[in-house]
C-alpha cells in the first residue's frame, strides 16, 4: 500500500539535521526507482516494489541508516560501502559523513537485481 502521508508524517517528526539527510534519501530512492511504493514498515520509512521490500531508512540517535546491507550488496559494493557497514543489513550515515548520492542509486539498483533475480527477472 503506497503511503507517502505516513513517511511525510514520520520525517516531520524527526529532528534538524536528520530529517535533511532522510528527505534527500527519499528523493534519491524515488528518483532511481520511480516504480516503488512507500509505506511504514517496522515503524520507518520503506519502499516496496514489486510486493517485495525494497529499502528502509530511518533517524536515530546519533546517526541515520538505511537498510538492509543483503550480503550480495556488500559484494557488489565492497569497498565503497565497507566505510558505513554497521549491524547486520545495516547501512549507517551521519551529517558529517553522508552518504554520495551515486552510492545511494547504486544500493537502490542492487536492491532492484536482487528482487528481479529472485522474481526471474520481472
Amino acid at each position: 500500500m503506497d503511503d507517502p502521508a505516513a513517511v511525510d508524517a514520520y520525517l516531520a517528526r524527526v529532528p534538524e539535521p536528520h530529517r535533511t539527510l532522510l528527505t534527500r534519501i527519499r528523493a534519491l530512492v524515488r528518483e532511481a526507482c520511480p516504480d516503488a511504493t512507500e509505506t511504514i514498515s517496522y515503524g520507518m520509512p520503506a519502499f516496496r516494489l514489486n510486493g517485495r521490500m525494497l529499502v528502509w531508512y530511518a533517524a536515530h540517535g546519533r546517526h541515520c541508516s538505511m537498510y538492509p546491507a543483503s550480503g550480495r550488496l556488500v559484494a557488489e559494493l565492497g569497498g565503497e560501502l565497507a566505510p558505513f557497514l554497521g549491524a547486520k543489513a545495516t547501512i549507517r550515515f551521519t551529517v558529517e559523513r553522508p552518504l554520495a548520492d551515486g552510492l545511494v542509486r547504486r544500493i537502490v539498483a542492487a536492491r532492484v537485481a536482487e528482487g528481479e533475480a529472485r522474481d526471474g527477472g520481472r
